[in-house]
């Protein structure tokens, strides 16, 4: 009997439900995908036990030396597999990640530039009821309303009038190639700290399937899932001169002791990341997604900005009449997960959308390809047509039990 099923059975029973979820279902939601089984065991490692103040060589507890060896590693296969002067790898999360730089980089009443949330951007980067938002004077630019692509001139005039202390690009729901050369211009012009929050195409730019922000950023922040395939954590990375700074700010200023095992288990993501095939696996990823987006415009959906550049699309359902809520909801019932998403200028509630997020990270790690890819879209538009009936969505997931029986993933890597 496995010792959480003999211990803790309601536990076990969830975990098995939730095993099931993911192997019989197809997971779209962009920000998700499968960590390997060697991530996972060292998150469940004997490295739980361990606590760590501090950083390699310089710790407030003894018996580090093996955790010395851990975030070493996990530090320079970082900086490796992104050609950083600099990296941290102790933040818990993304969030908390953006939270440490922003109390390295300035003091509350600052004033910061960024994407809106409602445009694609992130919470953590401002919206009022983030810590950012409450702590910080935020300042938000948008899409063109035409080509729903990030406006740079717009940028540059609102970084000329405010004169922000931070400049930063990055988010949740852009599909789109950002230009980071163009936003240091700015930033040097209003003398700003320019950071690109790259979770969630951070495996992208790992795998060289689309361009660093890392030589035109003064800091980078990264979630270690997503497209990266690691734990649910987070990553700074940034030049020599920040380096120390941004140490500072995560411990002792935002954190205590750092979870080494989730730090051993970036290590472990990092490392299979500068494998040769990780560069095939984020290609493919792009090119799942340019092929889902193609294959539902062909159905009659429209695709925010008119396409993608890399692991997601953003869906706009406003011609079909449906709310973003609906549809996820009548995908999820016929085994296809993604979320609910605004979209530019939506004109619902956050909290119903007119559009959804779609994402093929997961579905890439399992192997799919176009010809999977072509039969989801059309899934996809069958169900969010018609999100009340229940017959198509009974025979889509008949379906997609099918298609994920010829992909399998063994129950070993998702306990």
């Amino acid at each position: 009997m496995n010792p959480i099923e003999q211990i803790d059975p309601e536990i076990w029973q969830a975990i098995q439900q939730e095993s099931t979820r993911q192997r019989d279902g197809l997971e779209m939601i962009a920000s998700e995908n499968y960590a390997s089984r060697a991530v996972m065991l060292a998150q469940g490692s004997v490295l739980t036990n361990k606590y760590a103040e501090g950083y390699p060589g310089k710790r407030y507890y003894n018996g580090c030396e093996p955790s010395d060896a851990v975030e070493n590693l996990a530090i320079e296969r970082a900086k490796a597999l992104f050609g950083a002067a600099h990296a941290n790898v102790q933040s818990h999360s993304g969030s908390t990640a953006n939270q440490a730089i922003f109390f390295a980089t300035m003091k509350p009443g600052d004033t910061v530039l960024s994407l809106s949330l409602a445009h694609g951007g992130h919470l953590s980067h401002g919206h009022r009821v983030n810590m950012a938002g409450q702590f910080f004077n935020i300042i938000n630019y948008t899409v063109s309303p035409e080509t729903e692509l990030i406006n740079y001139d717009e940028v540059a005039r609102l970084a000329r009038e405010h004169k922000p202390k931070l400049l930063i690009t990055g988010g949740s729901a852009y599909p789109r190639l950002i230009d980071f050369a163009r936003f240091r211009e700015i930033a040097d012009e209003v003398g700003a700290i320019f950071l690109t929050d790259m979770a969630h195409f951070s495996g992208l730019v790992a795998g060289r399937a689309i361009p660093s922000p890392v030589p035109h950023s003064h800091i980078i922040s990264s979630t270690t899932h997503k497209t990266l395939r690691g734990p649910r954590s987070g990553i700074i990375l940034s030049d020599a001169e920040w380096g120390p700074k941004i140490d500072k700010a995560v411990f002792p200023g935002l954190q205590g002791g750092p979870l080494m095992h989730i730090v051993a288990a970036k290590a472990v993501a990092f490392g299979e990341c500068l494998r040769p095939s990780f560069h095939d696996y984020a290609v493919q990823t792009i090119e799942n997604a340019r092929t889902v987006g193609e294959e539902l415009v062909s159905h009659g959906l429209r695709l925010v900005s008119g396409g993608t550049d890399t692991h997601l699309v953003l869906v706009d359902l406003t011609s079909f009449g449906v709310t973003g809520k609906d549809a996820a909801n009548a995908l999820e019932h016929a085994g296809i997960t993604v979320n609910k998403n605004a979209i530019p200028y939506d004109k619902q509630k956050e909290w119903v959308t007119s559009g959804i997020r779609v994402g093929t990270p997961a579905l890439t790690t399992r192997g799919m390809k176009a010809a999977e890819m072509k039969r989801i879209a059309a899934w996809i538009a069958d169900v969010v047509k018609d999100p009340t009936d229940l017959a198509v969505q009974k025979n889509v997931r008949a379906q997609v039990e099918e298609m994920t029986s010829n992909y399998p993933l063994r129950a070993e890597d998702l306990q």
